[in-house]
């Protein structure tokens, strides 16, 4: 159960244990799966008030990593995510909403390719904890799925069998691992 007055404050990503992960079916038989290496991000959570809490994502669009080098350049250029055009994605919460003891939907508005459309995301609470240096840390996992040609991210190629050789449909994975900025430090 998630005391939410003990998480009020600043949280920052932590980018070394935290994953903004994507899945998508290529041609139609398997799911490729992949992340974007580079972001920065913010919360601010109000323990006593979550619905005043915000989210703020940056993710630099070069960054993506699907483990295969042809591929990940082909996602950079102007037939998906023009990385050189539009160096970013951003994510920035419009409500925050405490469904359950361990359950928070963050519901934002998420910008690719300079298209923005609202997104909402369940993220259950995986704990808190001190860490050796003594850093308090948060954890969080959601998940959701948007369609890609709701951002102008419209290429494809037809198959000979039927289907295409990218789903529309993009599966969103996160885990978060964020540390909470110390009182009067610089968020």
């Amino acid at each position: 159960m998630v005391d939410t007055t003990a998480l009020t404050g600043t949280w920052t990503l932590d980018l070394a244990h935290t994953r903004i992960g994507f899945s998508a079916r290529h041609a139609m038989v398997t799911k490729v799966r992949g992340h974007f290496a580079e972001f920065e991000g913010t919360a601010h959570i109000d323990g006593e008030n979550p619905s005043a809490s915000s989210v703020n994502v940056t993710i630099q669009t070069a960054s993506i990593d699907t483990n295969n080098k042809m591929r990940d350049d082909h996602l950079r250029t102007n037939d998906f995510l023009e990385a050189d055009k539009y160096p970013t994605i951003t994510f920035n919460s419009t409500k925050v909403e405490q469904l359950d003891a361990d359950t928070v939907r963050i519901t934002g508005d998420l910008t690719i390719k300079q298209t923005t459309r609202q997104v909402s995301i369940d993220f259950e609470f995986g704990g808190v904890a001190q860490d050796p240096f003594g850093n308090t840390r948060i954890g969080f996992e959601g998940s959701t799925s948007i369609n890609r040609q709701d951002y102008g991210v419209a290429f494809n190629a037809a198959l000979e069998t039927g289907g295409v050789l990218v789903s529309d449909k993009i599966g969103i994975d996160i885990e978060v691992a964020a540390v909470k900025v110390a009182v009067g430090a610089d968020a």
